[in-house]
């Protein structure tokens, strides 16, 4: 499966964006997806899973409340809906798929990714 993700952006704290990653393939119901950030220096970090399905989420506690994971199968897309974003939430964001039952929080359990996009919050 190939990804693309986008919806990246400059936003003010306290804004909001929606990340998308589109898939191609003809199996992408059969991933789970995973979104990732990565800030300057930093190690990529996870932030946010949904199973296959969409009937379990999983986020890490600094989103908790604040980010929504979801996905729609029929259009090949799984999406981030980003609330309340925070300076500290500026990162480069990556989505990617994985098909094992393996530990959601590792990037290295997840055999695909998207490009990255970036996300800009201002103080």
């Amino acid at each position: 499966v190939q990804l693309q993700a986008s919806g990246g952006g400059l936003v003010q704290a306290g804004g909001s964006l929606r990340l998308s990653c589109a898939a191609s393939g003809r199996t992408f119901s059969s991933y789970a997806m995973g979104w990732f950030r990565q800030a300057p220096g930093l190690e990529r970090e996870f932030v946010a899973a949904i199973t296959w399905d969409g009937r379990n989420t999983y986020y890490t506690d600094f989103v908790k409340g604040r980010f929504t994971i979801s996905r729609d199968n029929a259009k090949k897309t799984a999406y981030l809906q980003m609330n309340s974003l925070k300076p500290e939430d500026t990162a480069v964001y990556y989505c990617a798929a994985k098909t094992s039952d393996s530990e959601w929080r590792i990037p290295n359990n997840y055999a695909y990714w998207g490009q990255g996009t970036q996300v800009t919050v201002s103080s």
